[in-house]
């Protein structure tokens, strides 16, 4: 299924859409359409229409920009490329460790929990990685909006697209 870049009305990323959510941007007069893609769409009648790869839209949408990301498992996982923080593997089920043990006094905060796989989590129990002879081989960090957005973008593979109009 084709996907649409949608940009607001300052050239700024807001999100990607279906196709089909596209033409309906299209036909309500709430876009304009910067650039199509190769894909056509041949209606009943014998009407060829071309599906648009980048959208702006004509009203700005203020986006309200918080000053971090919140913490989840699924946010994690993402900053650490789901890939276990000790051993590197990205198979099987990952699970959130915590760097300093919650029964040691350890938060659960960006800067204190990694992705880890089963195994590397049983293994470190309630230890720390030093004690327990196990090197954290991620950059633990809290991540911005700002960074979310860029592996949003390269994950959709929508980089060229973006870099043509001058926006990343």
């Amino acid at each position: 299924m084709p996907q649409c870049v949608l940009l607001n009305a300052d050239y700024t990323f807001l999100n990607v859409v279906n196709w089909k959510r596209a033409m309906c941007l299209i036909t309500k007069g709430k876009v304009q359409v910067l650039k199509h893609s190769e894909k056509i769409i041949r209606t009943a009648e014998g009407i060829v229409i071309k599906i648009p790869a980048v959208m702006r839209l004509m009203k700005l949408i203020r986006t309200l920009y918080i000053n971090r990301v919140p913490f989840s498992k699924k946010n994690v996982l993402i900053r650490d490329g789901f890939k276990c923080a000790y051993c590197g593997s990205h198979y099987g089920k990952l699970t959130i460790d915590h760097i300093t043990p919650r029964s040691r006094g350890g938060k659960t905060t960006f800067e204190n929990c990694v992705s880890s796989c089963r195994s590397c989590n049983n293994k470190k129990g309630g230890k720390t990685p030093s004690e327990a002879r196990m090197y954290i081989k991620v950059k633990v960090y809290q991540p911005t909006i700002a960074e979310f957005l860029r592996l949003k973008v390269r994950k959709l593979g929508i980089n060229e697209v973006l870099k043509d109009f001058g926006i990343y």
